[in-house]
């Protein structure tokens, strides 16, 4: 198996956050971490990395994980997010549909 690249500081802060963010929500309700891992699907273990903001947790497992316990996910009002995600499709409309990496030029004359 391939060795996963190291992730950047700012990306490995950010799973941190999000598991103590999830980690105060799961004991705000009072769920112990066999409670939560059972709502989520998922071993202890994994639960425990996801609290621990390991990277290697799947990020839908680390959402679904937040979702459950109340950590606000972008905007709550629905309507903002619907806002949101069209604003989003507006700025991708606009700009290339592919990206390709740019030629060399031959300027050797």
């Amino acid at each position: 198996m391939a060795q996963a690249r190291p992730l950047s500081p700012p990306a490995l802060e950010a799973a941190r956050l999000l598991g103590a963010a999830v980690r105060v929500g799961r004991r705000q309700h009072r769920w112990t971490v066999a409670e939560l891992a059972e709502r989520t699907g998922v071993t202890e273990a994994t639960m425990l990395k996801v609290e621990r903001g390991e990277p290697g947790v799947r990020l839908g497992i680390a959402l679904e994980a937040a979702a459950l316990t109340g950590v606000p996910l972008f905007d709550e009002d629905r309507r903002r997010r619907e806002l949101e995600r069209g604003r989003l499709e507006d700025r991708l409309s606009l700009l290339p549909k592919k990206v390709r990496p740019p030629r060399e030029v031959d300027d050797d004359f």
